[in-house]
């Protein structure tokens, strides 16, 4: 009986972390701040910085077709700003200006390829 009485039943150490509020956060205990060290893969990205800030353009022509083509793709959609590394003032007037090119007419819609087998 005395084996008995020492042998009494101990608590998992895991058991007591594996509480459902410290699984929430995550395993460094909520503190989720970004590490110091360097990017891995190469040398840092250089910030992209808007082309017609740069041209300092007052305005974008509609009529210039050259350069409305470098801002859709392939099946005639506008770009978005994370590909263009256009200011959200430019993309704007840039959008407005391909529509408009659409409407008269100078700029497609869709992408020949639609046009042909649709």
């Amino acid at each position: 009986m005395a084996e008995s009485e020492n042998t009494t039943r101990t608590e998992r150490p895991s058991a007591e972390r594996s509480s459902p509020e410290r699984d929430s956060r995550g395993s460094d205990g909520g503190d989720r701040r970004r590490s110091t060290r360097p990017r891995r893969g190469g040398p840092r990205r250089r910030n992209r910085v808007c082309q017609f800030c740069v041209e300092n353009a007052k305005s974008i022509d509609y009529k210039s077709v050259s350069l409305l083509r470098q801002y859709i793709n392939e099946r005639g959609r506008i770009l978005p700003r994370r590909r263009t590394a256009a200011c959200a003032k430019h993309q704007r007037m840039l959008s407005r200006a391909i529509k408009r090119a659409r409407h008269v007419a100078l700029l497609p819609y869709t992408g020949e390829h639609v046009r042909t087998t649709g």
